[in-house]
């Protein structure tokens, strides 16, 4: 016999069609061979969004052609902070006018700060997280943050270009930025819970996210990184933002088919989409 567990796909949870997934990265090379199969499995899942992030204008011109035959992705575009060495006057040049042409870009992200990587200096970071920030109010348009290890300092930029109240998710909530949850609440924003909270070393922050009010809370995979359990350690996807759904319903006391939807009906609703269901 087989000493290997079999893990049990999203479909088995038997959830109602209209969740959503906030964040993925569906044009990384982990989904080249196997695009098709992901989007059929986050069907069956019950998914109705789920929201493909751009991190460069050469990405989004790919992924224009790679896309077209999912009318339930929709599209977010940003320079990761990461990556804030490339930026120059192009770029943003760039950037405004592929938002002004593609009405399926939604949203500015994922920008912000990373203190973890080493990649690219700080200040360059909040230079250009400043400009990305100014041209999102100049093309009225929501920002979804990228925090790591810098969830002050990036709460303080913020603050300072008047983004108190605006139309904010803040990514992939991490156990740094747990720790301002109290202040992103207070400031208006949304908050998107990642698959790591599904994990047994997140308990510690469930009394926490249920302070987060349920018409800001979303999900999401970010993948094809952060799977959650049972599918811990392997390549994530959309319809794994099930599982992380049903978790949360439980941490909240609400029946997961309800919080599913709930969901669902925040992203739509934060991004501008019309509703499915």
């Amino acid at each position: 016999m087989s000493k290997h567990k079999k893990r049990p796909f999203a479909n088995t949870l038997e959830l109602p069609f209209g969740g959503a997934d906030s964040h993925a990265h569906l044009d990384s090379e982990e989904f080249r061979n196997c695009l098709a199969d992901v989007m059929d499995r986050a069907r069956a899942a019950g998914l109705a969004s789920v929201g493909q992030v751009y991190l460069s204008p050469e990405a989004w011109e790919k992924g224009k052609t790679l896309f077209a035959p999912y009318p339930e992705l929709f599209f977010l575009l940003g320079i990761h902070p990461c990556d804030a060495l490339k930026w120059t006057d192009e770029t943003e040049k760039r950037l405004r006018e592929a938002f002004l042409s593609d009405e399926t870009l939604r949203a500015v992200g994922e920008i912000g700060l990373d203190f973890y990587w080493r990649d690219c200096p700080h200040d360059i970071q909040k230079d250009v997280f400043r400009k990305q920030l100014r041209l999102s109010i100049d093309l009225d348009k929501p920002v979804v943050i990228h925090s790591r290890d810098a969830a002050e300092e990036t709460i303080r930029i913020l603050e300072e270009e008047g983004f108190v109240g605006r139309a904010l998710l803040w990514h992939c909530l991490s156990s740094d930025a747990m720790e301002y949850l109290t202040k992103i609440i207070a400031n208006g924003w949304h908050v998107s819970i990642p698959g790591p909270y599904t994990y047994r070393s997140s308990q510690i922050y469930d009394e926490a996210v249920a302070t987060i009010p349920h018409d800001r809370i979303m999900v999401e995979t970010d993948c094809p990184y952060l799977a959650p359990e049972p599918w811990r350690g392997k390549i994530n996807e959309p319809s794994f933002s099930a599982f992380t759904a049903v978790h949360i319903a439980h941490v909240l006391h609400m029946d997961p088919k309800d919080f599913w939807l709930l969901c669902g009906r925040n992203t739509r609703k934060f991004f501008g989409l019309p509703e499915c269901c």
